[in-house]
């Protein structure tokens, strides 16, 4: 049930971009021939009045399809519901929808969750869930620290509201080691300080006897209105940290480049958060919509970035760029984008743990 639901949030997330194509389309009385999810052969379809709904068998995407790109015979080439015969800001608006639909259904989602749930955020400082005895009193145990401290500073530095905050704790500690330190502690609603010193661990360095994680919270809205004001907090968070993941992909590119997941390791992910509390999938859709939406926006063939760019070329200009150029561009950006797909789905199923009990 958990694969189905992770499943079903890819699909739901795909089909809200393509509606909003399609919805920024018909609203501006623009022709659209086709309605696709997916890629490939069509496996179920049905014509309308005007436009062909389809699900075709690549699941690794979808997309609107316009009577303009078609060749469509029926239809006069100065049909002013064309596509390409609008306005740069008609088209533009139809081009961006896409990605603007998956902020909008990621924002409304949190707005939900925030009501309903409750969404975890990480908090200033980092977590003791744990102390360990390892057969006698621990470093951590003498001092006086328990399960369930926060450890606020360090040293007098201030651990951050970031998953980072875990490094620099441990990076203190370890170089410590038969040196004191102090931490500020938050106990319940208290606040004292604390001092100990660390002991030397077989490869010299520092130790205290703890297991760490990062300080999880559960944060619920008071109300309806308080549900949009923290739902637009934690959404404008969960854009800036998808935003400086991306940068650090491209900026570090060689180092993080095989942290990049294709759809088999969200499906994965996404069904290890339902198993736990299909509630989580709130704001994993969320996170993912985000994703698609920063993906999409990208100056790249292919995506809703790319063809914002051939506008902005015929702006410039004056003119648009030959239909030749045009579609060699995006026919070679989408063979591209389909082998990366193809090749990141074989690589997560290989990885996988039932594949690799299978082959065993």
């Amino acid at each position: 049930m958990s694969v189905l639901a992770a499943i079903s949030v890819l699909a739901v997330l795909i089909f809200v971009h393509e509606l909003g194509h399609f919805a920024a389309a018909r609203l501006q009385g623009i022709r659209v021939a086709q309605f696709s999810l997916g890629f490939g052969p069509a496996l179920l379809k049905y014509q309308g009045k005007e436009t062909l709904y389809a699900l075709r068998a690549i699941p690794l995407g979808g997309y609107v399809g316009f009577p303009d790109d078609e060749n469509n015979e029926t239809l006069s080439p100065n049909d002013p519901d064309l596509m390409s015969n609008r306005p740069i800001w008609d088209r533009a608006v139809v081009i961006s929808a896409g990605v603007l639909a998956n902020l909008i259904f990621a924002y409304f989602l949190l707005v939900a969750q925030t009501a309903f749930v409750g969404v975890q955020d990480i908090a200033p400082g980092v977590a003791i869930p744990q102390i360990i005895q390892d057969g006698g009193s621990s470093v951590a145990a003498k001092a006086g620290l328990k399960k369930g401290d926060v450890v606020l500073s360090i040293n007098q530095q201030v651990l951050p509201a970031s998953v980072d905050a875990l490094n620099e704790f441990k990076k203190i500690i370890q170089a410590s080691s038969q040196n004191p330190v102090s931490l500020n502690i938050q106990r319940d609603k208290e606040n004292f300080d604390l001092e100990l010193t660390p002991e030397k661990n077989a490869d010299g360095q520092g130790k205290i006897g703890v297991m760490l994680s990062p300080n999880i919270r559960l944060q619920r809205s008071k109300g309806i209105l308080d549900a949009f004001t923290l739902g637009a907090k934690i959404f404008v968070h969960l854009v800036f940290l998808t935003a400086q993941g991306f940068w650090q992909l491209v900026s570090n590119f060689g180092e993080n480049v095989s942290q990049v997941a294709g759809p088999v390791k969200i499906v994965e992910y996404g069904a290890n958060i339902a198993k736990d509390n299909i509630a989580n999938l709130y704001q994993f859709a969320a996170l993912i919509s985000i994703n698609l939406a920063i993906i999409n926006i990208l100056p790249l063939p292919a995506l809703d970035g790319g063809q914002l760019v051939f506008l902005l070329i015929e702006a410039v200009i004056g003119k648009p760029l030959p239909n030749g150029i045009q579609e060699n561009i995006m026919q070679t950006g989408l063979f591209l984008l389909l082998s990366l797909g193809v090749f990141l789905i074989v690589r997560d199923t290989v990885s996988l743990e039932a594949f690799q009990n299978l082959v065993q």
